[in-house]
């Protein structure tokens, strides 16, 4: 058979694929547009562009390279036309749909995290119930239209290949051994989009200090299979690509910075696992109370300088020990879970409530204080199962689990669980029956969540928006309940911390927007103190404050400063935060930023909040940020985070 006839077979596939790279530079110019005020001052206009072409390659690379493949050898017999005369039109028909549709969720995905879709995106696919119900909540038309459109796709897509008058043209077997190498190195070529000894990955794209900026140059559909790929590249999900150390200077890094003497650790499989001796002195531990609010920033917090929403936990900052500077470790409420509950650090990486190995034995808050007899829970209104949460918490210390159906007759019921007054009035009533018995319990918010369902009467609408409206209302549900409290039997002998698990809209024109980290935080009692902590400090430092506050001596592996110490009384000094496949670290003035295949950048934080590039950087603190990175994958690695017992 002739070149030219075996060429012919592809032209339609050919055209479909210069559609996909049509569509895709019309969807990059629209977000350059949207996102113009970011994009101008980087002047990288022609980068965006560019390299945007180059990723529109690889994506096509991607899904039409194996079709063109093996579609010569489905003209060599009857059969192969008839089988691939419909299972490549469909082929090609899905996945143009689903590149479709991820394409055109890019926009709404930016508003709400700064970045394109990524593993964020399938994470929630397998929650349908509560995503449905927040994507109906938020966007109705945008998601019917979107969906419908994709429906259509598909239909026309297999309709114009099955249409190819080329189907039925049969080649010869010496035409596909000919043109099946050929075809091969152009795909191949497409999607590595280099002759270096690796493939281009996402980190070639990134010209600006800008994260968000960085992902225009890329295409979403790649974003979230790269983001896939990278989920699934090790099995043993612990290699990181920030740098490398070895594990003893990491150690070694790790626990003067935790001010853990190495002569003071107890067990040789657990490096970090220590005696703390707590601060205060209790006639008898004292109950602990974590209320993790979901999604509010200092932004929304009129104490912390931001709008004026939450009179009511303005009020309790005067009332017991505030944070003014403190930063969450990233952007989901699993990554806030691990950091209050466990201690742990982030990492690119799952988070330890969804990671494999750490469901079982892994070290908590919750399974310490079981150990020391309290009385353990976690009160939630939503589906524990989310996010694998009731899981991870039965298999690590609590004992009790109580979610939406546990409910019997709840004053609201939203898309995400009933109301935090319905959440509060549960917790109230468990804690008032405890009695003599010493709990603990992580009560978890959630009515301040897309599309933000809350009940009416409450609060006054918002000027602002939804938003706005579910965070006044999840104050006003916070403030009902210490009332309930203060009245109660449990307040006098119980520690409150009230934090948030972490921020929202995290967006920003900086590769890590650190200042949209910031969160609030109040621990309040009877026999708290007030006092406020005005510098630097990090959810991985409330674990042995409150061990301190409840006045329980004890042993536990993690890393973080206790703030009721005189040498931390303004607070830790340093926090880190993970930001997509980003990781910061900020001490004092200065902020390290890790990059994946990069080199490590130093910045000062200008008094706007701005970070001003460092010149030469800062060695010895990238280290410090490089030790706390890859801290984490170690211990899992080796086990060093679960429970030891005492081996004194």
């Amino acid at each position: 058979m002739h070149a030219p006839m075996t060429i012919r077979i592809f032209k339609r596939i050919a055209i479909l694929a210069l559609c996909y790279l049509a569509v895709l530079l019309a969807s990059r110019l629209l977000l350059v547009g949207i996102y113009w005020d970011r994009v101008s001052p980087t002047d990288g206009l022609g980068i965006i562009l560019l390299q945007g072409f180059r990723f529109d390659l690889i994506l096509v690379g991607m899904i039409f390279g194996p079709v063109c493949i093996v579609k010569p050898w489905f003209h060599t017999a009857a059969i192969l036309r008839r089988i691939g005369g419909w299972l490549l039109p469909v082929y090609l028909g899905v996945f143009t749909a689903l590149a479709f549709f991820v394409e055109a969720s890019t926009s709404s995905f930016i508003a709400e995290f700064d970045t394109r879709p990524n593993y964020v995106f399938v994470e929630y696919l397998t929650h349908p119930a509560e995503v449905l119900a927040t994507v109906f909540g938020t966007q109705p038309l945008e998601f019917i239209a979107f969906t419908v459109i994709a429906v259509l796709l598909v239909v026309a897509v297999i309709r114009y290949l099955r249409n190819d008058p080329q189907l039925d043209q049969p080649l010869s077997i010496v035409s596909c051994v000919v043109a099946t190498p050929l075809i091969a190195i152009i795909s191949v070529g497409m999607v590595r989009s280099t002759l270096d000894h690796r493939p281009v990955n996402a980190s070639v794209a990134a010209f600006s200090h800008d994260s968000m900026v960085n992902k225009l140059p890329l295409n979403s559909p790649y974003t979230l299979i790269y983001a896939i790929y990278e989920k699934n590249r090790d099995a043993d999900r612990e290699k990181i690509r920030y740098g490398t150390m070895h594990d003893d200077e990491v150690l070694d890094i790790i626990l003067a910075e935790a001010g853990i003497e190495a002569t003071a650790t107890t067990n040789p499989a657990a490096p970090t696992l220590h005696h703390q001796t707590a601060s205060l002195e209790r006639e008898q531990p004292l109950n602990l109370v974590i209320i993790l609010e979901e999604s509010i920033g200092a932004g929304f917090v009129g104490h912390l300088g931001g709008k004026d929403l939450t009179p009511e936990l303005d009020k309790l900052s005067n009332e017991g020990i505030v944070f003014e500077e403190l930063y969450a470790t990233g952007l989901r409420s699993v990554r806030g879970i691990e950091a209050v509950l466990t201690g742990f650090t982030p990492r690119p990486q799952l988070s330890v409530v969804k990671l494999n190995r750490t469901q079982t034995n892994f070290f908590t808050l919750a399974s310490l204080l079981e150990r020391n007899g309290y009385q353990t829970s976690f009160i939630y209104g939503g589906e524990s199962h989310f996010d694998n949460m009731k899981r991870f918490f039965m298999n690590n210390g609590f004992q009790t689990v109580v979610d939406e159906k546990d409910y019997d007759d709840p004053v609201f019921v939203g898309s995400w669980g009933v109301s935090d007054e319905d959440l509060f009035d549960r917790a109230h009533e468990t804690f008032s029956q405890a009695g003599e018995q010493p709990f603990f319990s992580l009560v978890f918010t959630s009515s301040n969540h897309s599309p933000f369902d809350i009940p009416e009467g409450r609060v006054s609408e918002s000027a602002y928006g939804p938003l706005e409206t579910a965070i006044s209302y999840a104050d006003y549900a916070l403030g009902r309940y210490v009332e309930m409290a203060r009245e109660s039997s449990y307040w006098e002998n119980t520690i409150f911390l009230v934090v948030a698990d972490h921020s929202v809209r995290v967006i920003g024109g900086t590769l890590v927007p650190v200042e949209r980290f910031r969160i609030p935080g109040v621990i309040l009692g009877g026999t708290v103190e007030p006092r406020r902590i005005s510098g630097i400090s990090s959810q991985i430092d409330l674990l042995p404050t409150l061990l301190s506050l409840i006045g329980l001596s004890t042993e536990h592996p993690g890393i973080g400063r206790d703030l009721t110490l005189p040498e931390y009384a303004d607070g830790a000094g340093r926090a880190m935060m993970q930001f997509g496949d980003l990781q910061a670290y900020i001490e004092d003035d200065r902020v390290v930023v890790l990059q994946t295949d990069l080199e490590p950048l130093t910045f000062e934080k200008a008094a706007d909040e701005e970070l001003v590039p460092v010149p030469g950087g800062d060695p010895g603190l990238e280290r410090k940020a490089l030790a706390y990175a890859l801290w984490g994958p170690m211990m899992i690695r080796t086990k060093a985070y679960f429970n030891y017992a005492d081996t004194r």
